[in-house]
């Protein structure tokens, strides 16, 4: 077996392999009488556009054919982009317009809702053969207004938006509309929190017109006892509502999301009661609009999402209040998409398996693979996670380290490897140690990766994502500095050949990262966050108040804005850094990189800037994915001091 150094290993993994890899799914469903699966994917190879398919014999059939692109823009991330009627017709937000159409299978989409009136919907949801939505509609020069709606399914609404009635508006945001019978849920916040800082839990009577006439809150919001954040209503009754919310609290469950259960007699509220206490989450952050964590099945039972570090399913008996774990591959990610009888429709991913759509048999106790890009490796080549706890500033940090991986090298004795030090966007998100080829690109190099989850994170309590509140570029700059001289300081990295990765949110990380502390040796910026003041003022109506709790509110705060951006202070950048940008990104606009670029070359710092026609927020596009990979490889090679065969060269400016 050769010996050869950390990082220039030769590896069968490239970057095209990432791009076509691990289908990104956005939503599943059983449809009509046969409950066949239908479900929702990106298309890399077709500028990331996503197809709504459906499982075949051999591979997926798609049901909605190019150009089409089932997207929704509502929040800006969208979400709930389609549904399906009682005789399996397909509805759908297209991303090009916002427009929803309704679909015949094998037929052409027809319009729903007008054009050109600057109109989105997402979350859509029929039920009782009446198709609800969730709106938003761009006035121009105001913010952006919001409302539930029923969107008529005989077309009059098309050339005729009168014909959309509004069922409830009066909240900055709005998710999740649940009608049953003459009743309406749905959940509702306002500026300046954000989802998962408090968001109250809604239940309305239906006047004859359809709308609602009065409601009450049921949970959630901003109590006497602290913030509560609610999430995901769903009828288990007629006159039952279940939930989940996240109240403080010394027992079980305090901070956490819980399920609980309330009970109606008109709009008289008994409860909430919870139905399983216990220290882990069945929820998340509400980034994507109708994310679900839990579905109660037809016999009354629950399966449920719990969340500690990793994922694990469990099945509730509210009867009865037995809980029993389902034993699965899936860890990371897991959303309950759809059940019917005993089966259930999840996607995630896991330490052994990757991401993709799983078909879960309850009783049967199996787990089915509908859509995996299961990778044509052997498993050696695939680094096995390791969860590990880090000694931060305000306490434990979390992560998940991989090392390097190749059954057909050897490492050079008494040579350490470099690391690539993940932080993932958000600042919320989360990251729980489970197999993937972006990791595994790196680690059959032979370059570690370290995937951490700083304060702020989610998936450990209200008390651990709030770490960040006000201290946005402190907090997760320590507890990611700690944790990489930590991995140092164990032996198990070259403390001089450590370097920083991260996207959007995680992209000030980096930033903040490199400028103010001496842990990394490079950075690796994708669409990432440079001047604060920048970002309140160009950033869309969904997070134009996130930083009043992240850094402060405006103008108050303003020196806080100025004092930790990066570009304020120009002259703390000095370490080598990789930015990438796409072009039509709404979020972090291009002028923030360009303005990062100029400043690290006025300082005579080795940097390189890329910027990505026609992307968004978020690479899609499979040209973009695997060029970004391969200049990413060549950037470490280049700054780290290792060869990195099949890749081109970086020239750095």
């Amino acid at each position: 077996m050769p010996t050869l150094p950390y990082g220039s290993w030769p590896s069968p993994i490239s970057a095209s392999d990432i791009a076509g890899g691990s289908p990104r799914l956005d939503g599943a469903r059983f449809v009509g009488p046969t409950a066949e699966i239908w479900w929702s994917e990106t298309i890399p190879t077709e500028r990331g556009r996503t197809a709504v398919v459906r499982q075949g014999a051999d591979d997926p059939e798609v049901l909605l054919p190019a150009p089409w692109s089932a997207r929704s823009r509502v929040h800006e991330y969208g979400g709930g982009a389609w549904t399906t009627t009682d005789d399996a017709q397909l509805i759908f937000v297209e991303g090009s317009d916002q427009r929803v159409h309704r679909m015949v299978v094998g037929g052409e989409p027809e319009p729903l809702t007008p054009g050109d009136l600057g109109m989105a919907f997402g979350d859509l949801t029929y039920a009782d053969g009446r198709l609800w939505a969730v709106r938003e509609t761009h006035g121009e020069g105001n913010a952006p207004s919001r409302d539930i709606v029923v969107i008529p399914l005989d077309g009059s609404a098309s050339d005729d938006a009168s014909a959309i009635l509004s069922v409830v508006a009066g909240s900055d945001f709005l998710a999740y509309p649940a009608p049953r019978g003459d009743r309406l849920a749905w959940i509702a916040w306002d500026h300046p929190d954000m989802p998962w800082d408090a968001a109250e839990l809604r239940v309305g009577r239906l006047g004859p017109d359809g709308t609602v006439v009065d409601h009450v809150v049921v949970a959630g919001g901003r109590t006497p006892e602290g913030p509560v954040a609610a999430l995901q209503p769903e009828w288990t009754g007629d006159h039952e509502l279940m939930f989940s919310a996240d109240p403080g609290g010394d027992g079980p469950g305090g901070g956490r999301w819980n399920l609980r259960w309330v009970r109606f007699d008109g709009l008289a509220a008994t409860g909430p009661e919870p139905l399983y206490p216990v220290d882990a989450d069945t929820g998340g952050p509400l980034w994507n609009l109708g994310a679900r964590w839990y579905a109660p099945l037809d016999d009354g039972r629950v399966v449920a999402v719990r969340t500690h570090g990793t994922d694990e399913l469990m099945v509730l008996d509210p009867t009865c209040g037995a809980v029993d774990a389902l034993e699965t591959p899936l860890s990371s990610g897991i959303l309950v998409r759809d059940a019917r009888g005993t089966k259930v429709l999840l996607t995630g991913a896991g330490t052994q398996v990757p991401g993709g759509l799983w078909l879960l048999d309850v009783d049967a106790r199996t787990l089915e693979a509908v859509r995996a890009g299961a990778p044509a490796l052997d498993p050696g080549w695939l680094p096995p996670s390791r969860a590990l706890t880090f000694e931060g500033p305000d306490g434990d940090v979390h992560a998940f380290a991989y090392p390097p991986t190749n059954p057909d090298v050897d490492a050079p004795s008494g040579e350490l490897p470099p690391y690539l030090v993940l932080v993932h966007g958000g600042p919320t998100a989360h990251s729980s140690g489970e197999l993937s080829l972006a990791v595994a690109y790196f680690t059959s190099r032979g370059i570690g990766v370290l995937d951490v989850n700083y304060g702020g994170s989610t998936g450990y309590g209200r008390a651990y994502r709030e770490r960040l509140r006000g201290r946005w570029g402190i907090a997760d700059v320590a507890d990611t500095a700690a944790a990489a001289r930590a991995l140092a300081a164990a032996g198990l990295a070259d403390p001089a050949r450590i370097a920083i990765k991260g996207g959007s949110a995680g992209g000030w990380t980096v930033l903040c990262a490199v400028a103010d502390t001496d842990a990394f040796a490079a950075g690796i910026s994708r669409y990432g966050v440079a001047d604060l003041r920048r970002l309140a003022e160009d950033t869309h109506d969904f997070e134009a108040r996130y930083l009043d709790g992240l850094v402060g509110p405006l103008p108050q705060a303003e020196p806080l804005y100025v004092s930790r951006s990066p570009l304020s202070r120009p002259e703390t950048l000095r370490t080598p850094l990789l930015i990438l940008q796409g072009s039509e990104d709404p979020v972090v606009p291009p002028s923030q990189s360009e303005a990062l670029r100029d400043a690290l070359a006025a300082n005579g710092v080795p940097h390189k800037y890329v910027l990505f026609e026609g992307e968004s927020h978020g690479f899609r596009q499979a040209a973009t994915l695997q060029r970004a990979f391969e200049t990413e490889l060549a950037f470490l090679g280049r700054i780290l001091g290792f060869d990195t065969p099949g890749v081109p060269a970086i020239e750095l400016d």
